[in-house]
């Protein structure tokens, strides 16, 4: 392919599959971490120039169309369900870095941005450490399925679990901490049919857009690899939501939270 063809001449040539990569490439991210994806210095930022071609914010708007949902009461997502700013997570739970952004990041995100309507979060179980990672994801969409989700999830985040420390028993005392009420149901739904194609769905956006490592973020369908510093999404959130706003964007800033939010992370 000539090296003069536009980035979304690219994406029409090789299709979506690699979509998420020419995105990586066409911003500039150097994606050098370990197998969690993230920077070999911490705190390595995606470029964030406000300066876009209009061929770069077009990829990105097909990003974002191919990758929000803003579904009703989502138990995988916090905050409006019109917000102007979607931040989209793929991340799997033996992620050490993946973790740092939980434990770090997001609640800084959510005081800053989800708290006043700027920016949802919706989350997608990406598997990439084989079976006990899917038994985690299964059991965090488990534990939404009784409103307590995001507990599960920061139960799981708190700190790095790996292998037997992912067994279901285990699974089950963490949704017990996470206040999850019905624990037979729990663990009916961890090992549903229901509870393997949500995370197929959620794997085969992952793949289909090109992510290789976690955690992946696209902030209204640009991407940021890795677990950067906190200081990289505020600067993402705050020039997305300044976009929206001039694109005149339904779900504009405002106070307080409106129907379609899910039940917020435990702070």
């Amino acid at each position: 392919m000539p090296a003069s063809a536009s980035p979304t001449r690219k994406i029409a040539a090789i299709g979506a599959v690699l979509a998420l990569v020419v995105a990586l490439v066409a911003i500039g991210i150097a994606v050098e971490g370990g197998s969690d994806g993230a920077s070999k210095t911490p705190g390595a930022a995606a470029s964030v120039s406000p300066q876009e071609d209009d061929d770069q914010q077009a990829l990105y708007d097909q990003l974002a169309r191919q990758t929000i949902r803003r579904v009703d009461g989502d138990p995988l997502a916090v905050g409006k369900k019109d917000a102007p700013v979607v931040l989209v997570e793929y991340a799997d739970y033996q992620c050490s870095f993946c973790g740092r952004f939980t434990r770090e990041t997001q609640p800084e995100l959510i005081k800053k941005f989800v708290d006043d309507g700027t920016l949802r979060i919706e989350f997608r179980n990406f598997t990439i450490y084989g079976a006990d990672s899917e038994r985690a994801a299964r059991a965090s969409w488990a534990a939404g399925q009784q409103g307590k989700f995001w507990q599960m999830h920061d139960q799981l985040y708190a700190k790095t679990n790996k292998g037997s420390a992912l067994a279901e028993d285990k699974l089950v005392e963490m949704a017990r901490k996470s206040g999850v009420a019905d624990l037979d149901t729990f663990r009916t739904d961890l090992g549903s049919p229901a509870a393997a194609a949500a995370l197929k769905k959620d794997q085969d956006e992952g793949y289909g857009l090109g992510v290789q490592s976690t955690p992946s973020f696209l902030v209204n369908g640009r991407p940021i690899a890795g677990a950067q510093a906190t200081g990289v999404f505020e600067q993402a959130v705050a020039q997305a939501a300044e976009r929206a706003k001039q694109a005149g964007t339904p779900g504009a800033p405002g106070k307080g939270r409106g129907s379609g939010t899910a039940e917020e992370p435990a702070k």
